[in-house]
């Protein structure tokens, strides 16, 4: 990679803002955006010792690791500079990451719960054009109603405070070893999620750049 096409790997729980923050990343240093749902979407034929991707998705199954980590390394090798959200979400796949790529740095957006839990519940979308509000933070114009296409207003399924919490306890299971994985390794920053978009996305920017 360049200087100015760093490889960064975004972490944080589920509503840390890492979607938000990984755009701005991926326009400020012209890299793209690697997501593992749309890494398997664009390459859901994509022949595998396993199968393809579209098999599992199609049978509402959870997509084996051997298959994301082929999907994610085709994605990270086609690419000068990245930056990863949503993958690794275990300590295999990190040490598969490893393998393949270098990064220069791993930033970890520190949100507390209970943070967490008042954003998830808290937004709304519009299912028809998908634009997202929140109660307190993003309301539309009209409340309930959609700014851009009129329509009204839904919470996501999984944006219940019982499946947020759920949720939650799938990430504290399953990632913060990775997290520990990267601490160890010496190579992870954290960032003040809890800030304003604007707000962390200016320390992200200055860790990153600090880092590369």
């Amino acid at each position: 990679m360049s200087e100015n096409q760093p490889n960064v790997l975004l972490l944080g729980p589920p509503g840390a803002g890492k979607g938000t923050q990984s755009t701005n990343v991926a326009d400020e240093y012209d890299i793209p955006h690697v997501t593992t749902g749309d890494a398997l979407r664009a390459n859901r034929d994509m022949e595998t010792e396993f199968g393809t991707p579209r098999e599992f998705m199609e049978a509402g199954e959870l997509v084996p690791d051997p298959v994301v980590n082929e999907i994610v390394a085709e994605a990270v090798s086609e690419s000068e500079g990245y930056v990863l959200d949503g993958y690794p979400r275990n300590e295999e796949q990190a040490e598969y990451l490893a393998d393949i790529t270098a990064l220069d740095v791993v930033c970890l957006l520190d949100v507390d719960e209970s943070v967490v839990v008042d954003r998830l519940t808290g937004r709304r979308v519009c299912p028809e054009c998908g634009t997202n509000y929140h109660v307190e933070f993003n309301q539309p114009e009209e409340a309930g109603v959609c700014d851009e296409c009129g329509s009204e207003l839904v919470q996501r399924d999984d944006d219940t405070e019982e499946t947020v919490k759920d949720r939650l306890r799938v990430y504290h299971e399953s990632t913060e070893p990775v997290i520990e994985y990267y601490r160890e390794a010496g190579v992870l920053e954290t960032v003040d999620g809890e800030g304003s978009p604007e707000e962390v996305w200016e320390e992200l920017r200055a860790t990153i750049d600090a880092a590369v």
